[in-house]
């Protein structure tokens, strides 16, 4: 990136030749609904938002603004839970809503051409009637988009059956930060060259831009079933999840909760949870009456075997939606609870869950604030949820530390930082922990290969040198460094 970017009265003037009026924001009061995305612990304004109508409008912005040396932060929907849409404050954040339509239904081929501002849900609504549906499900599908999966490459609460976005993509159109138009993966399930599609999803938006998307449909299925299953021990639970998997059996659907969390979601959207219980898990069978019918008894009958307390199967359709409404809300029934929290994304081997809730138990002593976990345990990807003012300097200061605590403690185990959120700006310092200097170098390599200037979402995902050589130092003292350089409430 430039060293300095140019006047904005300079870089305004240059985006009002390619753009609309009403497409181009820069008044403060106009700019500071876009300061964050769900992660509003870390804010700034940007310069200007840029509301692009047209694939044309996108390219001469990204042309325009590569010219002149001002950085890009393209966004979605704003659900993303690491900042990684937080804007730059010399930079145009270049929202993608307007590109909302679903261009093309296929029920033969069971694809479909959507635009990136096409709300995850939507896709499936769409299928619907062709009996068909897009799997990838996040909790925030209601409203997150499908460009915005594909920066974060997100997963949700059938992940563990179906895959990650990268599974459920095909192929991938945009633009480079140079403005050029570039294709990744193709309508077939192979495509000749290198993997570039793998690369681009879950690139956060540091690639290129995306503008279109064809995604894989799956049928939906005949008969969908849930078990709902209360156990008395955190470490009962988590080898429940190990259990099944290694019994051979797959689940649509393997979600875990600890009692905080039952509680907060039963109060808001009353599930029918068990609040005795210290865990409860969710699984899920899907596919033929023949099929669930049995595989609900294979999972019952281990489920027991590990000292489940309680199990109830959903009986009827609205049974099983009422088991996953409290799942599904866990994210704001925790809001109902304390003024702000922080949703951490670390992955464990599922062998270790019982060992990283006792370690998160332990850590709640050691920063004096609260923590509700829900997770993907099927696939080990945990979702602490820290509970904390961000309006007490302290208290959001202990919720960093108590954040990176649980990543370390995750990389330790065998674990990564991240498994669908992002590292965006909430994971920089512990990327440093994961991965070599060496490592981190070659990402810096990838980057400069599609954005050379440095300009699509600058300063976010891959630490620099000097960053991880500081955390480093923090590390051997004992301390941390939480994003010094972020602005925050």
């Amino acid at each position: 990136m430039a060293e300095t970017a140019p006047p904005p009265a300079e870089t305004l003037a240059a985006l009002r030749r390619v753009l609309p009026a009403h497409a181009l924001l820069s008044q403060p009061e106009d700019t500071t609904p876009y300061e964050c995305d769900g992660l509003t612990a870390y804010r700034q304004r940007p310069m200007a938002v840029a509301l692009p109508e047209t694939y044309e409008q996108v390219q001469a912005v990204l042309r325009t603004c590569h010219a002149l040396g001002v950085p890009v932060v393209a966004r979605g929907a704003g659900t993303g839970l690491s900042g990684g849409a937080m804007p730059h404050a010399q930079g145009v954040t270049l929202s993608m809503a307007k590109f909302n339509r679903i261009l093309k239904m296929d029920p033969v081929s069971r694809t479909a051409v959507v635009q990136c501002g096409v709300r995850n849900l939507a896709i499936s609504e769409a299928a619907a009637p062709h009996g068909l549906y897009y799997a990838p499900d996040p909790s925030s599908q209601i409203a997150c988009t499908i460009g915005g999966n594909v920066a974060e490459n997100s997963g949700g609460v059938h992940c563990l059956k179906y895959g990650l976005t990268v599974h459920n993509v095909l192929q991938i159109s945009g633009f480079t930060a140079e403005g050029e138009p570039v294709t990744f993966g193709g309508a077939a399930l192979d495509s000749p060259g290198l993997d570039l599609l793998a690369l681009a999803i879950g690139s956060e938006g540091m690639l290129a831009v995306a503008t279109e998307v064809t995604v894989k449909l799956v049928p939906k299925p005949m008969l969908a079933r849930c078990i709902m299953a209360s156990f008395d021990d955190m470490r009962k639970a988590g080898d429940a999840v190990a259990a099944v998997i290694a019994a051979g059996i797959i689940p649509a659907g393997l979600e875990m909760m600890d009692k905080p969390m039952t509680a907060a979601v039963e109060d808001f959207v009353r599930a029918g949870y068990d609040l005795t219980a210290e865990a409860i898990l969710l699984c899920e069978s899907d596919g033929t009456p023949e099929e669930v019918e049995e595989e609900i008894a294979r999972m019952s009958a281990v489920l027991r075997g590990c000292g489940a307390t309680a199990i109830a199967v959903s009986q009827n359709e609205a049974e099983r939606l009422r088991f996953w409404s409290g799942r599904k809300n866990a994210f704001p029934a925790s809001g109902r609870i304390s003024p702000d929290y922080m949703c951490m994304d670390s992955t464990i081997p599922r062998k270790r869950l019982a060992d990283i809730l006792l370690a998160i138990a332990e850590m709640e002593k050691k920063y004096g604030l609260r923590c509700a976990n829900v997770f993907h345990a099927g696939d080990g990807n945990l979702h602490p949820l820290i509970l904390f003012d961000a309006n007490d300097p302290d208290q959001l200061h202990r919720c960093e530390l108590f954040g990176a605590d649980i990543l370390e403690t995750s990389v330790a185990m065998g674990g990564t930082v991240t498994g669908e959120h992002g590292v965006g700006v909430e994971k920089l310092n512990s990327m440093c922990v994961q991965f070599s200097a060496e490592e981190n170098a070659q990402m810096f390599g990838i980057k400069a290969a599609f954005d050379p200037k440095g300009l699509l979402n600058p300063g976010k995902v891959i630490p620099t040198l000097n960053r991880c050589a500081e955390y480093g130092k923090m590390l051997v003292r004992g301390g941390r460094i939480a994003h010094p350089d972020l602005p925050r409430f």
